[in-house]
């Protein structure tokens, strides 16, 4: 599940991890409330006004402006909140912002020279451990320090049982170039973000810029926080941070079926049961000439009622010029699904793309008879070539 910056930062800070001041508002005059009490607070009359979506990029769309003043601070809360926000991670349509973050300035005067850094902790998969990332150069795409300098990308890799060592803290601050109390600080910093991490369950947190001020402060400037889904029933108040209006409405639909939809931009709508074979599938697709327009795994059931819900979701899609049904049935009987595809077809009513059913494992020669003398516009396929073959003629037809 992705979370807001604001939602991160409130997290984070459960943990003592030190983040940059802000206050979440949704109208102009409340921004400008919300400058004068961060004002009151750090002393800094300089602000940062930041669009809440979730997409990253968010400075090269606009949705990130510094304001000197308090008339600043309202004249870019207007301009930002209600703005569709287009970003390198989003759709052409870009994303409705309807809050805003106001947040402290963070360069102001001070005795040593302001520093951004990168750093994200995520599971490396290869050791299966998990690992922290980071960088001395923040405040850029991390993939194109990795590309142009690779030297300046480090490691640490956190030990499942003993934990982050302050070795390794020490390591990190000194990789990253500090020095006296801002190094100390960093030391202090690196446990509470690990613990932070481990106890919300996520899958990752990244921050960029990591900002060491011109007073030493190491701050949390600006982060990106995903928790793993299958860990939310131990979380039921980071669960209930949950935005669906940040998420496509179609995956939020199939997640009250209990089906694993994911939309692509593509014109073949796959419905798969098991996620290895979505993904065969997807690659079929591919092979075919088609292109996928969604992942869907209905799940080893595929009861009639899942499969019908299936299809009234793919069939939202506008793109999807043919649908593969691609079934193995080893939990279920085929003859079972084939009859719930006849249903659900039924049910539906008139479906305005071809229907292409390959069913394979047991029962398999039944299912196809019954496709066959349902009389419904419906192709069935038992080989995986045939099926795929279908899919070219009718990409092809379309």
């Amino acid at each position: 599940m992705n979370l807001h910056e604001y939602q991160g930062k409130q997290l984070l800070m459960r943990f003592d991890v030190p983040v940059a001041m802000g206050i979440l508002v949704e109208d102009p005059e409340e921004a400008v409330a919300a400058a004068e009490k961060i004002t009151e607070a750090t002393g800094i009359r300089l602000w940062a006004v930041k669009a809440q979506v979730h997409a990253g990029g968010r400075g090269k769309g606009g949705g990130v402006k510094i304001a000197k003043s308090p008339d600043e601070v309202r004249d870019h809360a207007r301009a930002i909140l209600g703005m569709r926000l287009v970003t390198p991670q989003t759709s052409a349509e870009g994303k409705l912002v309807r809050k805003v973050l106001i947040e402290q300035g963070i360069y102001y005067p001070g005795d040593s020279e302001p520093a951004e850094y990168y750093m994200s902790l995520l599971l490396n998969r290869e050791t299966s451990r998990n690992m922290i990332v980071y960088s001395p150069r923040g405040g850029m795409n991390i993939e194109e320090v990795a590309e142009e300098t690779p030297e300046q990308i480090f490691r640490e890799e956190i030990d499942p049982v003993a934990g982050i060592q302050p070795f390794q803290c020490r390591r990190i601050a000194f990789n990253l170039g500090l020095q006296g109390e801002a190094f100390k600080n960093m030391v202090r910093f690196v446990p509470r973000l690990v613990k932070a991490y481990l106890s919300c369950n996520a899958n990752l947190v990244e921050i960029n810029p990591l900002f060491k001020t011109s007073d030493n402060k190491i701050l949390v400037v600006d982060t990106k926080m995903t928790i793993d889904d299958n860990a939310l029933f131990k979380h039921p108040d980071i669960a209930a941070m949950r935005d669906i209006l940040e998420e496509d409405p179609m995956e939020v639909e199939a997640g009250k079926h209990d089906l694993n939809y994911v939309k692509l931009d593509g014109n073949v709508g796959c419905m798969v049961n098991g996620a290895g074979l979505a993904m065969a599938t997807m690659d079929i697709i591919k092979l075919s000439g088609g292109e996928p327009a969604n992942f869907l795994d209905v799940g080893g059931s595929a009861s009639a009622k899942r499969v019908e819900e299936a299809f009234r979701i793919i069939l939202k899609d506008e793109h999807v010029k043919v649908i593969l049904v691609n079934i193995f049935g080893g939990i279920v009987r085929c003859d079972r699904v084939a009859n719930g595809i006849v249903d659900a077809y039924k049910n539906i009513g008139d479906i305005p793309v071809p229907i292409i059913v390959r069913l394979q494992g047991t029962n398999a020669e039944e299912a196809k008879e019954i496709i066959d003398r349902s009389g419904l516009k419906v192709q069935s396929a038992i080989l995986l070539k045939d099926a795929a073959d279908m899919v070219t003629r009718a990409v092809s037809a379309g």
